[in-house]
């Protein structure tokens, strides 16, 4: 019986003993590229109300949204800018070919979507651009959506025009 009594510090030896192994475990995880059996990743974005599929893998740069061309589907440059901003980031221009349905939302939110989803396939692809993407701020979601509209108000906002009389 005295021998099946341990002490707190017998506890924290065992729990030193076994954390080395299971952080070694996880960073050895979150390494290794991710890819299905065609050789692509797959990741999600948002952006306000769009929701954007997107699958990565290696090609020559070409980019389908919604089965269209990039030029086709956003014909403004500067939505096209945005997308292509995390592979100028990262230094893989014209290495990848992207596949991504995209849905809800205006154009914009859309294309940010994208873009998202793009960085979080990259990362998914290639482990070590993360930081790259990271500090471009690709990776993090921009929670912005519209206010919605409240009741005794004309909008999320604004108040009816007050008469005096």
């Amino acid at each position: 019986m005295a021998e099946e009594t341990r002490t707190l510090d017998d506890l924290k030896d065992l729990g030193q003993a076994v954390a080395p192994a299971a952080t070694a475990a996880a960073e050895a995880e979150a390494q290794a590229p991710k890819r299905d059996a065609q050789g692509r990743s797959y990741a999600t974005g948002k952006r306000k109300n769009a929701i954007a599929r997107v699958w990565v893998k290696a090609g020559v740069g070409r980019i389908t949204v919604n089965g269209r061309d990039l030029e086709t589907y956003f014909a403004r440059p500067v939505l096209r800018m945005l997308i292509n901003q995390p592979f100028e980031v990262a230094n893989r221009k014209d290495q990848f070919d992207v596949v991504c349905t995209v849905s809800g939302g205006g154009l914009s939110g859309q294309a940010g979507a994208v873009r998202h989803g793009i960085s979080r396939a990259l990362t998914l692809y290639e482990p070590e651009l993360r930081g790259v993407l990271k500090r471009g701020g690709f990776l993090t979601r921009d929670s912005r959506v519209v206010e919605r509209k409240k009741y005794g108000k004309a909008k999320a906002r604004r108040s009816f025009q007050f008469s005096k009389r």
